[in-house]
């Protein structure tokens, strides 16, 4: 069975470290773990990595974060993976820093990444895990908020959390996207 994971984000070194790109990071760990490497390919940064039977292949798309469905679009085509086998990660400021959030389908709640998704697949209906990255923003400062870096506290919470998203994208590829609701949705 083959699963295409996107962690969405922004390319640039600017933007490394900075809420917004919580995808990429997720997938820099993943990756990491697995001791694999991300080579440059089409619309994308790709790797591909095997797990209990499964051909995993991860995406980091360069087409910046508001254009996700373009990257998310070709390489399900390239590579004939089924949407339900589709999982797409990215920041929510609507949970609290650390909680994750997994669903089959759902409106994009103001994401700019989703909405593009959405709009490409023509369709709400494709797994995605939001990872709450908060809230603690002044009134119209939320773009700032997402592009700038996590605060200490959460710089030394990251790991744990990085740990956590991986174990769920991993869970999502072998027990399926229900089972792997019920045990990371918790708050």
């Amino acid at each position: 069975m083959k699963y295409l994971i996107a962690g969405l984000g922004n390319i640039g070194s600017e933007y490394d470290k900075t809420r917004h790109n919580i995808g990429f990071m997720i997938l820099d760990h993943l990756v990491k773990m697995e001791n694999g490497k991300f080579e440059l390919a089409k619309l994308a940064f790709n790797s591909e990595i095997k797990h209990k039977g499964r051909s995993i292949h991860l995406i980091k798309p360069t087409t910046y974060m508001n254009l996700s469905g373009k990257s998310l679009n070709y390489w399900m085509q390239e590579l004939k993976i089924p949407v339900e086998n589709v999982l797409a990660i990215t920041d929510d400021v609507a949970l609290p820093f650390g909680q994750i959030r997994m669903r089959p389908s759902g409106s994009n709640g103001g994401h700019n990444g989703l909405g593009n998704i959405q709009e490409i697949l023509g369709t709400v209906n494709y797994p995605r895990m939001r990872i709450g990255v908060g809230n603690d923003y002044p009134k119209g400062k939320q773009v700032e908020y997402v592009l700038g870096e996590f605060n200490s506290f959460e710089k030394s919470e990251l790991p744990l959390l990085l740990d956590k998203a991986v174990e769920a994208t991993l869970s999502f590829c072998t027990i399926g996207l229900e089972r792997t609701m019920n045990i990371y949705n918790k708050k």
